[in-house]
């Protein structure tokens, strides 16, 4: 009998799944199933080395999936905000596991105390606070899947409001709120930064021109580095006071500005329908 040489042993990629009750954890698992993943919910991780072991010498999997969360508690003895955990628990009438008699909220907080470790050592957060269902599979369908087979960077704007909170899961963060704000024209006042007369009022302010000079440069420069040094998901978030109208502007235009080659670009609008 002859042995395998290190070389020789199949690799088999592992993703770990965790995160709050009702944060999406089954739709990313669907996801990736549809990926080809050999998925399994709620492995209890004592038996995860001889799964692992059972994977490798299997001739059909090669990628395999594992959702862990608080029912794991060996496990565990901020992916989705608690307002939105809140309402998803009283939408669909499920009692929180961690409840122990109380409400959903402690039962929330509870859970959110006991992932905080777990958030830190995470390879990829994805606040799910402002995504629909379809939404959060394109985001993990692209992390998965587009830069491996496509070999590009996926770079996506998002615009957001400040009133509702910085997403989480963004790499960079840039603050517009020092441009002037259409919110205090009238005619413009109940657009948005898509409308082509909102985009013109930011546009050609001098210091939008400034900003873009600037920031098109250290962009330049940095998304061919993060791309070398092995990054493949690049969220840029542009935040103002509203999120409906100078940081639309902005990420519309950054959208058609970054033309690095090695770049997927995706853009989102989060919070332009809020009131």
């Amino acid at each position: 009998m002859t042995e395998k040489k290190d070389s020789q042993v199949k690799k088999v990629r592992l993703v770990i799944i965790s995160g709050p009750s009702g944060a999406g954890k089954s739709t990313a698992i669907k996801v990736l199933e549809d990926l080809n993943f050999f998925c399994v919910d709620n492995l209890p991780l004592v038996l995860l080395p001889k799964f692992m072991e059972l994977s490798i010498q299997s001739a059909e999997i090669n990628k395999v999936a594992i959702v862990v969360d608080v029912r794991e508690r060996e496990f565990l003895k901020e992916f989705a905000s608690d307002d939105i955990l809140l309402r998803r628990f009283s939408e669909t009438r499920r009692r929180h596991p961690l409840a122990e008699g109380e409400g959903s909220l402690e039962g929330i907080r509870r859970e959110r105390e006991m992932l905080a470790k777990v958030k830190i050592a995470a390879g990829k957060i994805i606040d799910t606070s402002g995504y629909n269902v379809h939404q959060l599979k394109e985001i993990i369908r692209d992390y998965f899947s587009g830069p491996a087979q496509q070999e590009k960077m996926v770079v996506q704007l998002v615009s957001f409001s400040y009133r509702y909170g910085i997403p989480s899961d963004a790499d960079m963060i840039m603050d517009v709120r020092f441009l002037p704000n259409p919110y205090f024209i009238e005619e413009l006042k109940d657009l948005d930064g898509r409308d082509s007369r909102v985009k013109e009022f930011v546009l050609n302010k001098q210091e939008t021109k400034d900003f873009f000079v600037k920031f098109d440069s250290l962009l330049d420069f940095l998304i061919p580095n993060y791309w070398k040094e092995g990054k493949t998901y690049l969220t840029i978030a542009v935040g103002c006071t509203g999120g409906k109208h100078r940081s639309v502007a902005i990420v519309d235009v950054l959208a058609d500005k970054i033309s690095w080659d090695k770049c997927v670009i995706k853009k989102r609008h989060r919070d332009i329908d809020r009131q």
